[in-house]
């Protein structure tokens, strides 16, 4: 296994599409080295975010390699999950082969499996792809939760490093930390607006929504929290707090989407059935933005640009 930290930041990247619905790929590759350049640890394409669900697995496939040969020094986690194992494991097989050097494993949707089944969904892949791998729980679209001491038991596999946090229980995410802090054993936020306090109670970062649009924001904020500057990492919390709260005002990832549209960073064009972001969410995400960009030099210590 080729195993990496997987601590700081790390956003969920979106899927660019053409007007004929198609992928995109040159902006796809533009937009993983922009955030490459904005110092992220790392890319996640092809989760929920990058609008998996609709599509095909040639389609999974080749996003997953544009954003492995885009990069130069990040490694690529490749969403691979599904509600079937054996779909899961051929995902995985398939991301780790084009090159992807790590996994997000959603935990089985819709037909929710108990908590044995669960651990054995992990564990097939986890023995079978030879790749770090992260269990992702997100109750609101799985429909199920998976329990602290599930984590435990899979946090041993060589191969599992860590657990993406989606629950919006803190006290949840603080007893999954205690009982894998024995492990070589990552626990990442899946909550932008839940980072600092994931962090705080003993968390590695987060994979992130937010990192899209403003990812030099969201590498400060990690990077104060894991550096015990709390008073800098809270500042930056409370700036972005807007905007976490509007980028999640409709169903992701249709305000991440219009929020790189307006920063001319992609198209916004989304697969249906997700549709366009209202007029109402728009104006205010265009408010929060350009807040954002005002003070942008002076959050983030820059230099002012010159005829400013």
């Amino acid at each position: 296994m080729t195993n990496f930290d997987l601590t700081g930041v790390y956003p969920a990247m979106t899927t660019p599409f053409a007007p004929d619905g198609s992928i995109d790929h040159e902006t796809l590759a533009d937009d993983a080295r922009r955030l490459e350049r904005a110092g992220v640890a790392g890319l996640v394409p092809v989760g929920s975010t990058g609008e998996s669900a609709t599509l095909t697995h040639d389609e999974h496939v080749a996003v997953v390699e544009t954003v492995v040969d885009a990069v130069d020094d990040v490694p690529v986690i490749a969403g691979s999950g599904s509600n079937s194992t054996r779909e899961a494991l051929e995902l995985s097989r398939r991301s780790a082969a084009v090159g992807a050097d790590g996994l997000l494993l959603i935990s089985p949707y819709y037909n929710k499996p108990e908590q044995e089944g669960i651990v054995e969904h992990y564990r097939t892949v986890a023995d079978e792809v030879d790749v770090p791998q992260i269990v992702y729980n997100v109750p609101s679209r799985t429909g199920s939760n998976i329990e602290p001491a599930t984590v435990e038991a899979l946090a041993s596999h060589d191969n599992i490093a860590g657990y993406k946090a989606a629950s919006g229980d803190i006290g949840q995410i603080s007893e999954v930390v205690e009982r894998t802090r024995e492990e070589e054993f990552s626990v990442l936020s899946g909550d932008d607006a839940l980072t600092l306090p994931v962090i705080s109670v003993g968390g590695d970062g987060v994979i992130s929504v937010t990192g899209n649009v403003e990812p030099e924001r969201m590498v400060a904020l990690a990077d104060a929290a894991l550096g015990s500057e709390m008073d800098r990492a809270r500042d930056l919390h409370h700036e972005l707090g807007p905007l976490n709260r509007l980028l999640f005002a409709e169903t992701n990832p249709i305000p991440v989407k219009a929020a790189m549209e307006i920063r001319g960073h992609s198209s916004g064009a989304l697969r249906p059935p997700l549709t366009d972001l209202t007029a109402e969410n728009r104006q205010a995400l265009e408010a929060a933005l350009d807040e954002l960009d005002a003070t942008r030099e002076e959050s983030l210590g820059l230099e002012p640009a010159e005829g400013t």
